[in-house]
């Protein structure tokens, strides 16, 4: 967070490395940019039976599972608060909307996105998988004393983000 300097020049990209995505910091605290969109990430799995087949699962929300164990919680983790919908706001920063990864940077966050949903979908169904499958639902805000027909308009304007299918290991690990 320091300003550039000779130290920061030289070893930035090695301490970003460090850094990035688990040590961020940022004056979001101080100069909150509240979500002006409310999003819905959903994930799926496929694993290949041994007919060859492939069975694809339904659709998990995760963010419902986020939000239940936010709901009624007095000291709630920012962990489920935050994790899977900053690691979506930047993975769409450094992807845009193609998912066609520009830099190491992009690659490290796609990455980092496709684990987190990994482990969540081993945590709620423990069932083995080889890939997994994203889907981003992103509903705009109605302002506050919108009319329910507004609100209906605003549903209406919903966009859904497919991503494609990505290898895990069976065990929903990183298949590296």
């Amino acid at each position: 967070m320091a300003p550039s300097n000779v130290v920061s020049q030289r070893y930035g990209q090695q301490v970003n490395a460090w850094i990035y995505p688990l040590f961020e910091q940022n004056w979001r605290l101080f100069a909150p940019d509240p979500d002006s969109v409310n999003r819905r990430i959903s994930a799926r799995t496929a694993h290949t039976a041994q007919d060859g087949s492939v069975q694809v699962g339904p659709w998990t929300d995760l963010t419902a599972v986020d939000e239940s164990a936010i709901e009624h919680n007095v000291f709630p983790s920012h962990t489920s608060q935050n994790l899977l919908r900053r690691s979506w706001t930047s993975y769409v920063e450094l992807h845009g909307g193609d998912d066609l990864p520009r830099s190491d940077r992009a690659v490290m966050m796609q990455q980092y996105l496709r684990n987190i949903a990994a482990a969540r979908m081993t945590d709620l169904n423990g069932k083995p998988f080889e890939d997994i499958q994203l889907r981003v639902v992103t509903l705009p805000v109605a302002a506050p004393g919108t009319a329910a027909g507004d609100r209906r308009a605003a549903a209406a304007k919903a966009e859904t983000r497919l991503l494609p299918w990505w290898k895990v290991a069976s065990d929903g690990s990183d298949d590296k």
